[in-house]
């Protein structure tokens, strides 16, 4: 291995030399996020193994190596040098090569929206469907980033060059949806998808520190203690027919996001009727973990340093960022004008939960609002916006991908 090292250096193959040690680093700081800090585990931790996988062993000559890039980016291995070539992966691919397959044929993410669909009581939003308003308010982030995406493009065309498809690829970190983002990525900008994977995971994760700061500079103390009225009870019958609806609606008017919507919508769907309760129980547990894992691994994977060290996944990061504060922002905004339309009936604060974490950024919001006053309670009133959030999120990236998939 030393006689290996010495001769990368004489040839100046820096990542060889640098990179790819330094993509190990990356991988064990983020094992530790995962496992000692608990950042967002069941996510953070497949995607940094599979990272360390991927950058292993240092020099790409060895039959073991599990994952190829170069089957999907390399025009030599593709079918008319753009279209994926399933047989020749399947014939000489890894193991994470062919569980990769699932992320670049679109399978992966739309189950974990059933996962979702299948865990999540929609009766919140139902019970009030104003709360969809600060849903869509917190997809602020999506378009304030796709603009300043291109902006940056324009800027520094040669050493990030983004257009549209990237844009819009890197927008979609600010819905807070790690399985979206993946989704239009793989299709618009598959060459950015590990940057864009693991920033949209790791601010997931990084909700808890990232969104209390702009609570408090974005609402008074008063606004934050206000206490808003119990929602009112929905019956069977309304959380039967709301994912039914929602699927027709959203099939009709952005039919690009109905993979993701119309799966959400059947797994809550089964969640709600009673009547398939192994299924239900399924997409919760078994398949969702599955998914979780296999979609994790692969994502990390992806992660070598040929494409992941450069300026554009700096640009990358510094704009999920911002897209992830500007959706909080948005949200929070929202919040305000109802809370001022309203009389100060609805507590801003739960429209930080418009972002499509579930449920996590609706916890965020309950415990800044009881720090502020212990008895309040606003848990299942953020849990509307936030489901509203995932909608949203899935509509954006419809209209994404119809705009610019073609």
């Amino acid at each position: 291995m030393i006689e290996n090292m010495k001769t990368a250096a004489a040839s100046g193959n820096f990542l060889q030399v640098v990179g790819t040690p330094l993509m190990i680093i990356i991988a064990c700081v983020l094992l530790y996020l995962a496992i000692v800090k608990k950042f967002e585990p069941l996510l953070l931790l497949p995607i940094a193994f599979g990272m360390l996988l991927s950058n292993l062993p240092i020099f790409k000559d060895s039959s073991a190596i599990m994952m190829h890039t170069e089957y999907f980016t390399d025009p030599q291995y593709m079918l008319d040098g753009k279209y994926i070539d399933v047989a020749y992966i399947c014939a000489h691919g890894g193991l994470l090569d062919l569980l990769y397959l699932g992320v670049k044929l679109g399978i992966y993410p739309p189950l974990i929206f059933l996962g979702i669909g299948a865990m999540t009581d929609f009766g919140p939003l139902i019970a009030n469907p104003k709360s969809i308003l600060l849903g869509a308010a917190a997809q602020l982030g999506v378009f304030t980033t796709f603009l300043g995406a291109l902006f940056l493009g324009a800027l520094f065309p040669d050493s990030i060059g983004f257009g549209v498809k990237e844009a819009s690829s890197i927008g979609i970190i600010g819905g807070a949806d790690g399985p979206t983002a993946i989704y239009v990525t793989k299709t618009l900008a598959p060459a950015l998808l590990p940057a864009i994977a693991i920033a949209a995971y790791s601010y997931m994760a990084l909700i808890p520190v990232i969104q209390p700061p702009l609570m408090k500079m974005m609402t008074t103390k008063k606004e934050r203690q206000v206490v808003m009225e119990q929602l009112r009870p929905v019956s069977r019958t309304e959380k039967i027919v709301f994912p039914i609806v929602v699927t027709i609606v959203v099939a009709l008017i952005v039919p690009d996001a109905i993979a993701l919507v119309g799966m959400l919508m059947l797994g809550n769907l089964m969640r709600e009727t009673g009547i398939v309760d192994r299924l239900s129980k399924t997409a919760q547990n078994g398949l969702m973990n599955v998914i979780t894992i296999f979609l994790g691994l692969t994502v990390g994977a992806t992660a070598t340093a040929e494409s992941f060290l450069s300026g554009r996944t700096l640009g990358i990061i510094a704009l999920g960022l911002l897209a992830f504060c500007f959706s909080t922002i948005g949200g929070l905004l929202f919040g305000k004008i109802m809370c001022k339309l309203t009389g100060g009936k609805v507590n801003p604060l739960i429209g930080s939960a418009g972002v499509s974490a579930v449920p996590m950024a609706a916890r965020v919001s309950q415990v800044v609002g009881q720090k502020e006053n212990p008895s309040n309670f606003l848990l299942m009133h953020a849990m509307g916006p936030n489901v509203a959030g995932v909608i949203g999120s899935a509509v954006a990236a419809g209209v994404f991908l119809s705009m610019f998939a073609k």
